[in-house]
């Protein structure tokens, strides 16, 4: 058996799941423990955060394979994504729908171990996953739908924890659609010539020269629905003191993407997991 060969292959998987790549996980991880640990009161079950964590990674992992799939006539005109394993060649079509399938199902395999709401909502978020990377053949704002799609960990804890979904659960929801509009239209920007020259539809391009603009209304609306959630839950100082972090780093994202430079948005993009993080630290430290 050829280890050099054996070697290569994992490599290939590897990066078709994004396992080198964990800032989209992370992205879709923060809010989800948001939710988690606003739901629980902030003493979230052990077994409850690991299936949540476990999750989160097979279903991203699971996302990337069929994003890869769908894209697979595109990536390979596209500088950022030529080198992808099925734009290569190096992994078939049929390959990347069965390791999305298998991770798929170990991720519902830990769902079982939730009740009965949180498995009913598993399967639409099964479907909003599958369906979400060929948005942009028609979805003129394919990034409000991945927000649909990275938020979705949020009911389910809810739902998981508490059996409902209350209020708190859906402003948490609408302010990651926010947050996800933003940060994803950060990466749109950085493909947008090619984007626009395969004719794939995209924020960036619909928005035209309100990119900028709409991306920091985004963050603010995300900041100002998680300021009104806190008011509501009567969280800490330390939750409003993070939001208040997470507004300078928004800051700092504008001085990134305000000349719309590929560099410069793509480090943007590659930093927002930290406004996420500064919102998750203020949640664990401010419950009361």
């Amino acid at each position: 058996m050829d280890l050099a060969l054996i070697a290569k292959r994992l490599d290939a998987y590897e990066r078709l799941i994004r396992l080198d790549k964990p800032i989209g996980t992370l992205l879709l991880l923060w809010p989800t423990l948001w939710a988690v640990w606003l739901a629980s009161g902030g003493r979230p079950r052990p077994e409850t955060l690991i299936i949540f964590i476990l999750g989160t990674l097979l279903m991203r992992s699971a996302g990337c394979a069929i994003n890869d799939y769908a894209d697979r006539n595109f990536d390979g005109h596209v500088e950022r994504t030529r080198a992808r394993p099925l734009a290569t060649g190096e992994i078939r079509p049929q390959e990347a729908l069965v390791v999305a399938a298998l991770l798929a199902a170990a991720a519902f395999v830990l769902v079982l171990f939730l009740n009965w709401l949180a498995v009913a909502l598993s399967f639409v978020a099964l479907v909003i996953t599958v369906t979400y990377p060929f948005a942009k053949r028609f979805f003129a704002v394919p990034q409000a739908y991945l927000g649909v799609a990275f938020g979705f960990g949020i009911p389910m804890a809810y739902a998981a924890i508490q059996l409902r979904l209350p209020a708190e659960c859906w402003g948490l929801f609408a302010a990651n659609l926010f947050y996800a509009f933003a940060y994803d239209t950060e990466y749109a920007m950085v493909d947008r010539n090619d984007d626009a020259r395969l004719g794939l539809r995209t924020a960036a391009l619909t928005l035209g020269r309100f990119d900028v603009a709409a991306v920091m209304a985004s963050y603010g609306a995300m900041l100002a629905i998680l300021a009104f959630v806190g008011v509501d839950l009567e969280l800490g100082w330390p939750y409003f003191a993070s939001l208040a972090v997470a507004a300078g780093l928004v800051a700092w994202h504008w001085r990134l993407i305000r000349d719309r430079s590929r560099e410069g948005c793509f480090k943007a993009f590659m930093h927002a997991n930290w406004i996420g993080a500064a919102v998750f630290a203020g949640v664990v430290l401010g419950v009361r």
